[in-house]
């Protein structure tokens, strides 16, 4: 068995990012750009002002100090009439200043008496309330570098340039293959011996909190000639591959022969650990493929440990759950040499270990809105010490 240290570090060497693809900007919030962006056009694309007010020639005013108003000028306008120094125009936040003026006085600072405008604005100064065009950004200049993320924010200013494509680094296509006779399709009855299939409605709600929504799930009775053609059509058409229990050493255990009948090449098995002892990690070309553990607490736990940091290189979005050092709320005592992830609930103060900590337990998995990391050379820690806490994501 190897470290949960090692692990890490092999699925950290092992994962690369997926081959960019170009889709519509409206598609690809919360991806990650395989290449820098310029602008195509400025933004603003005109002078504008960025208050209601008049518009006027800084100058013009000084000279006349009453501005004959001619005109309003709206957002969206398109007329772009010189306007004569002695005169001023109505104008409304993002409309273009009109050839002539520098200078935009905001409503509350003006009087108008027989058509003519009265400043009375003691400081007001050449260009003030107005965007120059280019004031955003200039045409031609680095807009998102190679490797942002595509947020709401990044979405809107692109989208101002007028940019509707982009190179992004795509989600992956995954596969999970369920295996086991015991497991009966949630809906029909059970009959004596069978228990209802449960990981791969768990594994996908946790994928669709990722935003992966291409999701194929298989199902393979226990044999290894069924099995190694199921997995030779998931490693076809997807980028990860989740095999959900049959990895550890019983007879009908025929995973790990399935992943050699394919070509998978062998990274781990076998994790020191508490619960998710015999993961499995492997790659075929470019695609992952893991081994779950069919109890469901350890295939969660696998998931949030091992299976995010994978899908954020995948991606280029470097996921990983948030961590945090929190005082436990009672002591904990463990053997030594298993890292032990435990179902916790943290309150925003201390964290506790909650009760039902066995690798079938998903009713505590349920209350759970963290894990908690207690190292494998650890074997006590007193209420109050300071420990590892990994959030679960439960939106």
């Amino acid at each position: 068995m190897i470290s949960v240290t090692e692990a890490r570090e092999i699925i950290r060497e092992n994962v690369s990012a997926l081959l960019p693809v170009t889709m519509p900007l409206a598609h690809a919030g919360g991806l990650v750009l395989a290449e820098d962006v310029y602008a195509t056009l400025p933004v603003p694309g005109f002078p504008q002002s960025s208050m209601d007010g008049y518009a006027l020639s800084f100058s013009g005013w000084k000279s006349y100090k009453r501005l004959k108003i001619s005109g309003v000028i709206a957002a969206g306008s398109t007329a772009d009439t010189p306007l004569l120094p002695a005169h001023a125009v109505r104008i409304f936040t993002g409309a273009p200043v009109p050839p002539g003026a520098d200078t935009v006085v905001m409503q509350e600072k003006v009087r108008v008496e027989n058509g003519e405008l009265i400043i009375e604005d003691e400081g007001l100064e050449a260009g003030a309330n107005t965007r120059a065009a280019g004031a955003e950004i200039k045409a031609g200049a680095l807009a998102l570098p190679k490797d942002s993320g595509l947020t709401p924010a990044a979405i809107g200013f692109l989208t101002g340039m007028g940019i509707t494509m982009v190179r992004v680094y795509p989600r992956p296509s995954v596969s999970i293959i369920v295996t086991g006779d015991e497991l009966q399709e949630p809906g029909k009855p059970l009959q004596h011996g069978q228990v209802y299939e449960a990981n791969s409605y768990a594994l996908k709600a946790a994928l669709q909190q990722w935003h992966i929504g291409d999701v194929k799930v298989r199902k393979a009775a226990d044999s290894l000639e069924v099995l190694t053609e199921v997995l030779r059509q998931a490693l076809q058409d997807s980028d990860v591959v989740f095999l959900t229990g049959g990895i550890s050493v019983g007879d009908f255990d025929f995973v790990l022969q399935a992943t050699v009948n394919n070509g998978v090449e062998k990274l781990f098995h076998k994790i020191k650990q508490r619960p998710a002892k015999p993961l499995y990690f492997g790659k075929k070309d470019n695609r992952c493929v893991f081994g779950l553990p069919g109890n469901p607490a350890s295939g969660l736990t696998s998931f949030y440990e091992y299976v995010i940091p994978a899908l954020g290189a995948m991606t280029r979005r470097m996921d990983h759950l948030q961590v945090l050092q929190a005082p436990l709320a009672d002591s904990f005592r463990k053997p030594a040499g298993l890292t032990h992830f435990l179902k916790g609930f943290y309150d925003g103060h201390t964290v506790t270990v909650l009760d039902g900590q066995e690798s079938f337990r998903l009713s505590s998995f349920a209350r759970a809105n963290c894990l908690i990391q207690i190292d494998e050379a650890v074997t006590h820690c007193a209420a109050g010490a300071m420990v590892e806490v990994h959030f679960i994501p439960i939106h």
